[in-house]
Order: structure tokens, then C-alpha cells, then sequence
């Protein structure tokens, strides 16, 4: 007979090889737990606490401008997804931008359409294209599902692989940390590590073909990033922003790699 620990590893390796799926639009294998109404749901739930607790900015010049912004890159990526025959991806999606006053160079997107951008980031995103660039890059990583896939792995090594529904229920804090922590809402506390760099390239790419289907030439993409470099470099700890998102001087060489083919999608709007 089988000791109790081997058991249990052979069930937890079912459990991974069954919930494997691949990442919509680049078929990367990954490891995806959650349906998607069900995250969706506690997206929704989560967003709305999170606005709970904080001073959405309303009526400024800011707050049209993410909000103009924020449409035109929905658009963009409805206008992808229906092209590449994965419109379903949007199933539930209910799309809100919100700016949120905190001086946290931060963002972030999480499924169902859900947006938020700190005032924080303003200065450095410094123009619509630098916003778009922003916002692609964060709904990329929602529409490849990376946070489904990080908490997915928090789900198996922190409580077990148990179901969401289960996790909820029997451990409602650490999973609420879980899924603030994989969707970059939190403070990191460890429990997961940052993106991935195969999924910040996969947002990087993703994020370069919205801004540009929107309007806004992906070249400002490489100027976006370069200030965010300059922000690490500037004090002793990094922007919130970049404790999910490294920039490196790799990353902005391939980005500089991934503008022809994003240049393919861009039509100047005047």
C-alpha cells in the first residue's frame, strides 16, 4: 500500500495535469483551477471592496482622461478577439475604469473588465499613449488569464489545490490575500512570486497590439517604460508598479523587438 503522503502527491499530480489549459491567443500550457465564472465573480466582489476603501477621483481632467482611454482600449480588444474568433474570452466582462487617488506609481486590471489606475502613475504614464500603454499591458495579463493562473498555483501550494468555492468557505481571508496578491491589488507578502517573465512578455505583446488597434503608436510603449526604469533607479525602494512588473533593459529591447509587428495594427486616429 501506498504511504498516505505519496497519495496524496499522485492526487495533487491528477489535479494539475486536468487543469491544464492553454493561454488565449499564444497557446502557452498553464495551469488554471478557477472557472472563469467563478472568477469573475469574486472579481467583481473584490473590485467593489476595493473601492470601498478607497477615493475614487471623479470629475477631473484625470478621471476622463482613463476613462476615454480606458473605452478605447475595450474597443481595441473586442475589435482582437472577435477577429481572432476568441470573442468568448469576454463572457461576463462588465468594463469599469476607475482612478483612485494614491500617490502609488500602480495599476491594475482584473477579470471582467475591472480597472484601476492610481494618480500615483499619472505623472510617469504623462500622456494618453503612456496610459494606454498602462492599461494594455495590465488587461493583457487578464485576458491571458496570468492572475487565474498564479492564484491557481497559490490554490495548490498554499491550501492544498482545493476548490475556490471550498477556499472561500473554509479560509476566506488567505484566499481574499490569494487573489488580491495574484491580481498585483495587494501588498506582496509572499505569497506568490511576481509575474512570470514568459507572462510579462505575453502582456508586453498582447498589450503592444491593443494600444496599437486603439490609436496610440506602440513606440510610446518603449517611452513609457524607459521612465519607469528611471523611477527604480531613482530612490532606494522600486514603484509598486514594478515590485509585479521588472523592468529591465531586456524587456525594453524586446519590446523594441515586438513594434513592427504591433505597427501592423496601428491606424492613426486623429
Amino acid at each position: 500500500m501506498l504511504p498516505k503522503r505519496n497519495i496524496f502527491s499522485a492526487m495533487i499530480m491528477l489535479l494539475l495535469l486536468g487543469a491544464c489549459t492553454t493561454v488565449p491567443l499564444t497557446g502557452r500550457s498553464q495551469l488554471n483551477l478557477i472557472p472563469n465564472d467563478q472568477i469573475i465573480a469574486l472579481s467583481f466582489d473584490q473590485y467593489q471592496q476595493f473601492l470601498d476603501d478607497h477615493k475614487v477621483v471623479s470629475g477631473t481632467a484625470q478621471a476622463a482622461t482613463v476613462n476615454r482611454v480606458g473605452r478605447k482600449i475595450q474597443h481595441a480588444v473586442e475589435t482582437y478577439l472577435d477577429g481572432q474568433g476568441q470573442a468568448n474570452l469576454l463572457t461576463g466582462y462588465e468594463w469599469t475604469f476607475n482612478l483612485v487617488k494614491d500617490d502609488k506609481v500602480n495599476a491594475f486590471a482584473m477579470p471582467g473588465g475591472k480597472v484601476v489606475i492610481f494618480t500615483g502613475i499619472m505623472p510617469v504614464a504623462k500622456d494618453d499613449a503612456g496610459l494606454a500603454t498602462v492599461m494594455g499591458h495590465e488587461i493583457a495579463h487578464a485576458i491571458a488569464r496570468h492572475g487565474n493562473e498564479r492564484m491557481s498555483h497559490g490554490l495548490v501550494t498554499q491550501l492544498g489545490g482545493v476548490a475556490l468555492g471550498l477556499a472561500l468557505s473554509d479560509r476566506p481571508q488567505q484566499t481574499q490575500e490569494l487573489f488580491m496578491t495574484a491580481y498585483g491589488m495587494g501588498a506582496q507578502v509572499g505569497i506568490l512570486l511576481p509575474y512570470s517573465r514568459l507572462q510579462e512578455s505575453e502582456a508586453d505583446q498582447l498589450g503592444l497590439i491593443f494600444m496599437a488597434l486603439a490609436g496610440y503608436d506602440p513606440h510610446h510603449a518603449v517611452d513609457f517604460w524607459q521612465r519607469m526604469a528611471q523611477q527604480k533607479d531613482a530612490g532606494a525602494a522600486p514603484p509598486e508598479f514594478l515590485s509585479t512588473h521588472p523592468a529591465h533593459a531586456t524587456r525594453i529591447n524586446d519590446l523594441k523587438q515586438h513594434v513592427p509587428e504591433a505597427m501592423k495594427y496601428y491606424r492613426r486616429q486623429g
